[in-house]
């Protein structure tokens, strides 16, 4: 950090001067409408407003879309170092999302997006344009909908500090370094997770393969049936008093109910759609819906826990029906074969697997939250690199008083 103190200390002693965009900006524009079914493989490099909120970033150098340039076709370009905001979002705090372009060609600029040039460090403004104070100028006044939009004019009041270039420069320097180290460490994580996930994988299929034991067809030894149509209206997203009984469908948990039509600790097949074959693990009491197969087993022949592992194993997607609609009837699941080893072997082979299964699940609750928590520090450290002393302003960071007070044990130093 010497080098960025060294800086300051040199080219703005006294404070940074904050401005508005519109005193930044040399020119404000709109792009023109690319439509999805324009997008092509090769053709005209192109940015359209929702690529901003998905796939870049801070800054990029590259697009990822391409189209075909038609006579009749409206055209807004861009060039290096032009910052975009995306200005249609699906919420008020990621409204006016902005990113630098930093590449080489010219590209074709989408609809919903404006296009601010002007004569900074294009990738300087995109970090002190991700901050929280300018994420909370952008949402400011803006009304949470469906869809939320901005403008150019709400735009151009945004405020935001302009240090001197080569401050700029080695500001952008030390983010960008430290974004590429989270961005290796997400990286990293997601790699753990996957690999962990993986191993789990191929030692339950590994154990789940028997020499021995008999061989049944799954109607034989299980009671197979469908659940019971309700009304999405009677299935709420969130818990409550008055609805705190799970609810499953096709795709497992749904949300939550009143009342509850099963009970006990089963396996739950999803039935509809391309994931049909999924298998939940439900116990207490819970709601299975028409499009989930509750397996009971009255026989006791199983081991609840090494019938779920087993099902999961058997990859019951492979006997859906063909279709618009995929699906997995009961007659179908019926006829499945599966292995009954003895009790003993169901127990320790279950055992093992949820022990495994508890390892892998808490790995996936804790790489998020490491990774959210990186995150967190990364973005308090953008937002305490890039708050400076106002022209003018006696109120200072604890790292702009510390630079203040070295200034004056130099001067001090200086005359004795």
């Amino acid at each position: 950090m010497s080098k960025l103190d060294d800086l300051i200390r040199e080219y703005c002693p006294y404070g940074v001067a904050y401005k508005k965009l519109e005193e930044i900006g040399t020119n404000f524009y709109r792009g023109a409408g690319i439509k999805r079914i324009e997008i092509t493989e090769e053709g005209i490099p192109c940015v359209r407003y929702g690529e901003i909120y998905t796939t870049y970033n801070i800054w990029f150098d590259k697009c990822v879309s391409h189209t075909q340039i038609k006579d009749n076709m409206k055209k807004q370009y861009i060039e290096k170092g032009d910052i975009l905001f995306a200005i249609t979002g699906e919420n008020v705090e990621d409204i006016a999302k902005s990113v630098a372009y930093i590449g080489e060609e010219k590209c074709l600029v989408g609809g919903d997006i404006v296009v601010m040039k002007h004569n900074q460090d294009p990738r300087y403004l995109a970090y002190a344009l991700s901050t929280t104070d300018a994420r909370f100028q952008k949402g400011k006044g803006k009304v949470k909908s469906k869809v939320v939009h901005s403008n150019i004019p709400s735009i151009k009041k945004i405020t935001i500090p302009v240090p001197p270039l080569p401050v700029q420069r080695e500001i952008v320097r030390i983010l960008d370094q430290y974004s590429e180290k989270m961005q290796e460490l997400k990286e990293t994580l997601e790699k753990e997770k996957e690999d962990r996930e993986k191993q789990y994988k191929y030692y339950r299929d590994k154990i789940l393969k028997f020499d021995s034991g008999r061989i049944e067809a799954l109607g034989n030894v299980c009671n197979l049936q469908a659940g019971k149509s309700i009304p999405t209206s009677n299935i709420f997203a969130e818990k409550d008093s008055n609805h705190n009984i799970p609810c499953f469908g096709a795709n497992g948990l749904r949300g939550y109910v009143a009342e509850s039509n099963e009970s006990g600790n089963k396996s739950l097949i999803g039935r509809q759609g391309a994931l049909c074959g999924n298998v939940s693990y439900a116990t207490g009491s819970y709601y299975a819906t028409e499009h989930a197969v509750v397996v009971s087993d009255e026989d006791n022949n199983f081991n609840p826990r090494f019938l779920y592992h087993l099902l999961v194993h058997a990859n019951l997607n492979q006997y859906k029906t063909a279709g618009a609609q995929p699906g997995l009837s009961v007659s179908r699941l019926n006829k499945v074969k599966v292995v009954v080893p003895k009790r003993e072997i169901q127990d320790r082979i279950a055992n093992t697997l949820d022990n495994f299964d508890a390892v892998c699940s808490n790995l996936k609750i804790k790489l998020p939250a490491e990774i959210n928590t990186r995150q967190k520090q990364y973005e308090f450290y953008r937002d305490q690199l890039l708050t400076f002393a106002e022209t003018g302003n006696s109120i200072l960071t604890d790292r702009q008083t510390d630079r203040q007070t070295d200034r004056q044990t130099d001067r001090q130093t200086d005359r004795t």
